[in-house]
């Protein structure tokens, strides 16, 4: 086999913007060969999916999955909702969810699971080339619910199990409705913690910071403004702690009442919604017309 030098690797890397494992099986592939690799690169379609990885892709798919006692929910990444509407690309964020419910849940791992003779990663990547978009596995995450079940909820639903926003709650005991209710409480309500003791102390402490800050403004004592900081931890935990939030389908009660009334507990719970927290391009639409038209003259 021909040596292949790590800068050889790196040269054409930048090049192709293909991955640093497939640029040196390119060259492996070609007896180093750099055109020649180029050519191979294009082939696998690597090159060019490799180039759509700089554009953002926020729109996507949320998928889930179960099997026994657990479940899954996956984030699958297009730059347009147009593509999410593709059925090859539902078929892949189903065939991925599948896939996730076999690995211990983290990201890598699903990445490198199979999906027929190809993992996850390479699959990907070859639809990227047909599709012609960005696409990106974001997040993934698996619950077990062990001695409990896992109860999945979509909303916005494109097709079976796929949708916009995708939950996932364990309880033991209750029912299927009460998993259905409480699912679609989260779906709404999007909840931060589990409870107020697994509630991030920086944020319960940015809380903490805000609310003295605005309670010294209104000149009050010193005893006084501590009850007023108290008091908006309180209502922070209201509304950032599951269990201590209004239930929506019946404000007068407490998610944690629900729970009770269902003779149910509950063990674990997560959200997604598509495109979270990603900084989406902005475009001025009647910009891009008017240079459009004006390179049309």
């Amino acid at each position: 086999m021909t040596a292949i030098s790590p800068s050889a690797i790196k040269e054409l890397r930048e090049l192709t913007a293909a991955g640093m494992m497939d640029c040196k099986k390119a060259l492996e592939e070609t007896k180093g060969d750099f055109e020649a690799a180029k050519d191979w690169l294009r082939t696998k379609g690597l090159a060019k999916a490799a180039k759509k990885a700089s554009r953002i892709a926020a729109e996507g798919l949320i998928a889930v999955a179960t099997s026994g006692s657990k479940a899954v929910v996956i984030e699958l990444n297009s730059e347009t909702d147009f593509v999410a509407k593709n059925d090859e690309f539902q078929k892949l964020a189903r065939d991925i969810a599948q896939a996730a419910l076999a690995t211990d849940g983290s990201l890598e791992a699903v990445k490198k699971a199979k999906l027929g003779s190809s993992t996850v990663e390479e699959t990907i990547a070859n639809t990227v080339a047909k599709i012609g978009e960005n696409l990106n596995l974001r997040r993934v995450k698996l619950i077990d619910a062990k001695d409990g079940k896992v109860y999945t909820y979509i909303h916005s639903a494109q097709a079976e199990g796929l949708g916009k926003i995708g939950v996932l709650v364990a309880l033991k005991g209750g029912d299927e409705q009460l998993g259905k209710q409480i699912s679609m409480h989260i779906a709404a309500t999007k909840p931060e913690s589990l409870s107020v003791e697994t509630l991030d102390q920086s944020l319960v402490e940015r809380e903490r910071k805000i609310a003295a800050e605005k309670a010294r403004e209104t000149g009050k004592p010193e005893n006084i403004i501590e009850k007023m900081v108290e008091g908006a931890i309180r209502k922070y935990y209201e509304q950032a702690v599951l269990p201590e939030q209004a239930f929506v389908m019946n404000p007068d009660k407490k998610v944690k009442d629900i729970l009770a009334e269902g003779k149910a507990q509950l063990l674990d719970f997560t959200q997604f919604t598509i495109g979270e927290g990603i900084e989406k391009e902005q475009t001025d639409f009647a910009a891009e017309v008017a240079a459009a038209a004006s390179g049309a003259r």
